[in-house]
């Protein structure tokens, strides 16, 4: 299995706008007298888990389908994982890519990896829990759709810019250092999450959200037929068996039909969330007690469960790691924090920690106005991807300093999980690439033959960029502007044009399993732990951080939970000199970077002395040559229509 996984692994525009929507009044606040109603106190028992898996091994005996089941909570905590007597233990990530199948010896990054079955389907339960809500509820098929090189995938839609998440699933990464890892024996602690995940987020149908009295309270992820892979092609109906076995089980857990994926648009685009109905599912079955031990039985998985069967924990609670601020931790009383599970935040707002090179560092003060008033405008924000229809929007916002450490973290109470992570990664992402180590820590990467080779990509952007001092500080990048240079066609969509600097140096080459530097940056750590899960803990884990760039001064990385590359971030300058950087995640891409701007600006204006980047050195100044005499100029923020619920104003960011 280890050389397996070692031997298949190869190195290797931004977002549109947002349509006006019909102005409505202001949602009324919910009775607290906050702005946001935090989500019920709900659960998974540990006989839910016992009737969902249940359900899902009657519908996959129907199908002749012998299949590994796996049920997280909402922060990602492993609940229980079957194997049906019969099930694969393993599986093959997809070879198929733009170029069509890659052939044997030619797939990169990720491409044709064996891996263990049961990491997959844990990784499509936590896609489930973590894409939803409960104002939308995303599935894997969903994630498939919003990551590829176009937006929707279809053999009809070759030259639309890519899906509005792409590259999300390289997020949740197993090395992540801000998610948690399971403690084995359980006892305190045991459930803080947000939890890792084995593959990042999934694009293989058959992971789907839970809910319980309309909360969403964990995820189902179901791996049977030993490809791990994703639909190119969203105008057809699937009938796939692994999708059918999961849907089955989240029958009496599933999301209303109001908030499913397909009641929310992007670009005008309805999202696909599953091609199984209840017409298409066996009589289900409900008795834990009549499949354990006949059917199959629950395992072990090493890193995520001992083979117990436990109950779920209820988020917002301290025992969840995600609850309600203090009034000493935020002023806003509506946001919640990430908390160590005995009473005190993980990221409390502190100073910059990168005095040695930055000569006036961000202030505790300064750290507060951004994010309070970051915070600020997303209260007043139009959800996009939320129901019912002018909802506020949720998310998660980090800001960091140039070392890339968390100076904090703050989130609405029912922003989806996968933007805690997330939006600490653009924050990272843009604070890194606007910085000047940029290019001499990728150069001092490491080259792994065979995996990636980082160092690569600095000549490959000096030339495409005609600048033989990119990345060493001159130009300051949003993740929007990132995002430009990470897609396999420059401009986005346009497939007569060669790949971005930062993607695959082949646009034929690419996949949602090889990206280019995202994903080359991380491969070797995704190796190095699907390796512990599949040698049951014989083989090391991955460090509690990603990537293989040098150490800072404080003997961590400033990337160390990998890059992000699509919209939501933008740096922090004290005059025309960095100091850090925002990232915001969850609900919508031009809401998210107009929330990293605006907050940036509002907090500048309010302590004086910092804000948004010199209009000189932003990235939208940069103008690409193309080939017959083009030009195209890269984006730094998008900003969206009628953003605001409490005013018509338009063209916020304007003039900023």
């Amino acid at each position: 299995m280890a050389a397996l996984l070692l031997t298949s692994c190869g190195g290797g525009g931004g977002g549109g706008g947002t349509p006006t929507p019909t102005p409505t009044p202001t949602p009324t606040p919910p009775p607290t007298g906050g702005l946001f109603a935090p989500p019920a106190a709900e659960s998974l028992s540990v006989a839910d888990v016992q009737q969902i898996i249940a359900q899902a091994v009657g519908e996959a005996r129907a199908r002749g389908r012998p299949s590994i089941i796996a049920v997280t909570d909402r922060v990602g905590n492993v609940l229980a994982v079957f194997r049906m007597t019969g099930a694969p233990d393993t599986a093959v990530v997809s070879r198929n890519r733009i170029g069509g199948p890659a052939p044997a010896g030619a797939q990169i990054a990720l491409q044709g990896a064996t891996i263990p079955a049961a990491a997959a389907a844990i990784a499509k339960a936590i896609t489930g829990a973590y894409l939803s809500s409960g104002g939308n509820a995303f599935s894997s098929r969903t994630a498939s759709q919003i990551v590829q090189e176009h937006f929707p995938p279809a053999p009809t839609t070759v030259g639309l810019e890519s899906g509005p998440l792409f590259g999300v699933q390289f997020s949740q990464l197993p090395c992540s250092d801000l998610s948690r890892r399971f403690v084995p024996g359980g006892g305190a602690g045991a459930l803080i999450g947000p939890k890792r995940s084995p593959l990042g987020l999934a694009a293989d149908a058959g992971g789907f959200p839970l809910y319980k009295n309309g909360v969403v309270v964990g995820g189902i992820g179901v791996m049977g037929d030993g490809d791990y892979s994703f639909d190119q092609n969203i105008l057809d109906i699937e009938n796939d068996d692994e999708e059918a076995i999961a849907f089955a089980g989240t029958q009496s857990f599933a999301a209303a039909d109001a908030i499913r994926a397909e009641r929310i648009t992007v670009d005008g685009t309805s999202l696909r969330f599953s091609d199984a109905t209840p017409a298409n599912l066996a009589p289900l079955q409900t008795n834990f007690g009549a499949i354990n031990g006949t059917q199959g039985a629950l395992i072990a998985i090493t890193g995520y469960t001992d083979g117990t069967l436990i109950a779920g924990t209820v988020y917002g609670t301290e025992a969840s790691g995600i609850r309600a601020s203090t009034a000493g931790e935020f002023s806003n009383r509506d946001a919640f924090v990430l908390t160590d599970g005995s009473g005190a935040p993980r990221y409390p707002i502190r100073a910059g920690t990168d005095g040695a090179a930055v000569a006036q560092p961000l202030t505790a003060a300064e750290v507060r106005a951004v994010l309070e008033e970051a915070f600020t405008v997303l209260t007043r924000a139009r959800a996009q991807i939320r129901r019912p229809l002018d909802s506020r929007m949720q998310a998660t916002i980090s800001l960091v300093d140039t070392n890339g450490e968390v100076l904090g973290i703050v989130r609405s109470p029912d922003a989806p999980i996968f933007g805690t992570d997330v939006s600490l990664q653009k924050a990272r992402t843009v604070a890194f690439l606007s910085g000047s180590r940029a290019a001499p820590e990728l150069l001092a990467t490491p080259v792994v033959p065979g995996v990636a080779n980082v160092p690569a990509y600095v000549q490959r952007t000096r030339t495409f960029l005609n600048d033989p001092a990119a990345l060493t500080g001159g130009t300051a990048f949003g993740d929007r502007s990132v995002g430009n240079l990470a897609r396999p066609y420059f401009p986005d969509g346009e497939v007569a044009r060669p790949a971005g600097p930062f993607s695959v140096e082949q646009a034929a080459q690419f996949s949602p399993f090889a990206v280019g530097l995202q994903v080359d940056l991380v491969a070797l750590n995704i190796v190095q732990h699907l390796n512990f899960v599949a040698s049951n803990g014989a083989s090391p884990d991955t460090a509690q951080q990603c990537t293989q760039v040098p150490d800072t001064t404080l003997g961590r990385k400033r990337i160390a939970n990998g890059i992000q590359i699509f919209p939501g971030s933008v740096p922090i300058y004290r005059g025309s000199t960095l100091v850090g950087a925002i990232g915001v995640s969850g609900d919508g891409i031009d809401q998210d970077d107009m929330v990293s701007f605006l907050g940036t600006h509002n907090g500048g204006a309010r302590v004086g002395g910092i804000g948004n980047a010199p209009s000189a050195i932003r990235a939208d100044r940069v103008v690409v040559d193309l080939a017959g005499g083009a030009t195209a100029r890269l984006r730094y923020v998008s900003c969206p229509f009628a953003p605001f619920l409490d005013t018509a104003q338009q063209n916020v960011c304007d003039g900023l």
